[in-house]
């Protein structure tokens, strides 16, 4: 048996101790291993033309060095084979699988019997794809959103949280010095979980959310309520702070206000939005406009800086379980499935039905629940609540 690793999509921390532990689980079963580089992209271009060391890599037992090593060690992309598929008629269209079909023919040119990938919710639905087209694969989620279904936390989640702290705090003792505020936007392009939990560990006095927001964003009233938050501090002797706001409220905007630029996957350029930037501005206005003062409402972003952080104890570990898991699902026969893990670490095979819609095959997203304990923790701590 041979197995090929792939990973597809933004970086995550402790991404190589997912491709490490899966590696050194089948090589120590006698299973060949090799790293797919850079993603798809060589896949659906080249598949007749693949080269071991520029498209490929041959694993063997020193992949056990990059365990904690940042970034990802076999490359990524943004490459979607699986662009043109909406539903299950069109897996039957020639066109629209042609690039599905390179990869397959790819992965059998290079005698792979089952593939591993490793991305986000695109890359869950290429899985499925390919599993769905002939394709023994399994899957291990990955996102720094953490809007997965089917696991409780994805890997290089806390590390991302961890990392922005660190930051979160500095601008926070700056805002302090300075009798200012910060307002910085944070990644999580559908759910609010990142900017949650790293505005509570950074003591924010407001984190806002896709999951804050219902229908619309009305930025104006956004803005008005912000501004009136500040001032109650002010009234109760808190004269600067944090706020958090997830760079995902940006898809909430009206149509006419929302970035006409879009990447590959068909997702809008949230950057373009300039979002915090206008919001600061309208925060200020509106403080000014109610009180006669001045008050500094600094914008700031913070997303790349924690996608290839130096991984945390916690994510090393839970990597290298769900590496492990990959080997498992695979040994057990568990194709169209992707690694969970629950309790404490112990495997679990999704089935890949369970994550994807049967008819328009498309992936759920896992917001966070307001009905939920971390959504209300949020509330308690966030301003006016006393702390």
């Amino acid at each position: 048996m041979k197995v090929a690793l792939l990973f597809s999509g933004g970086p995550a921390p402790s991404a190589n101790a997912v491709i490490s532990s899966a590696a050194l689980s089948f090589l120590d079963h006698g299973i060949g291993v090799i790293g797919i580089l850079e993603g798809f992209s060589n896949l659906e271009s080249r598949p007749e033309e693949l080269r071991a060391g520029e498209h490929y890599l041959e694993l063997d037992a020193t992949i056990s060095k990059i365990r904690n090593e940042r970034g990802v060690y076999i490359r990524s992309s943004r490459a979607n084979p699986g662009k043109g598929v909406r539903d299950k008629a069109d897996l039957g269209d020639a066109a629209k699988t042609e690039k599905l079909r390179a990869v397959i023919r790819g992965l059998r040119r290079l005698e792979i019997d089952a593939l591993v990938t490793m991305g986000g919710d695109d890359t869950l639905k290429t899985a499925n794809f390919l599993y769905m087209l002939g394709m023994p694969t399994i899957h291990v989620p990955k996102t720094i959103d953490n809007d997965y279904y089917g696991i409780a936390w994805t890997f290089g989640f806390w590390t991302a949280v961890d990392a922005a702290k660190v930051p979160l705090l500095t601008l926070k003792s700056d805002a302090d010095s300075t009798n200012a505020y910060f307002l910085v936007e944070m990644m999580g392009r559908k759910a609010g979980w990142i900017t949650y939990a790293a505005g509570l560990a950074a003591e924010a006095c407001a984190m806002i959310a896709a999951e804050d927001i219902e229908g619309a964003l009305d930025l104006e009233g956004l803005a008005s309520r912000l501004a009136d938050m500040i001032i109650a501090r002010d009234a109760d002797g808190r004269t600067a702070g944090l706020i958090c706001i997830a760079e995902g409220l940006a898809d909430k905007l009206p149509d006419a206000a929302k970035p006409k630029e879009i990447d590959q996957h068909g997702n809008i350029y949230f950057g373009k939005a300039e979002l915090c930037k206008t919001l600061a501005e309208r925060i200020a206005a509106i403080y000014h406009e109610r009180t006669g003062r001045q008050k500094k409402i600094n914008p700031k972003q913070i997303g790349y800086e924690t996608r290839t952080a130096a991984p945390i104890a916690y994510d090393a570990v839970l990597s290298s379980m769900l590496g492990y898991g990959a080997y498992r699902l695979a040994s057990e026969g568990k194709f169209g499935h992707m690694v969970s893990v629950k309790d404490n670490f112990d495997i679990v095979a999704v089935p890949f039905s369970e994550l994807v819609d049967p008819e328009t095959l498309t992936t759920k997203v896992r917001m966070v629940p307001p009905s939920s304990d971390f959504f209300r923790l949020k509330e308690a701590l966030s301003y006016p609540n006393k702390r």
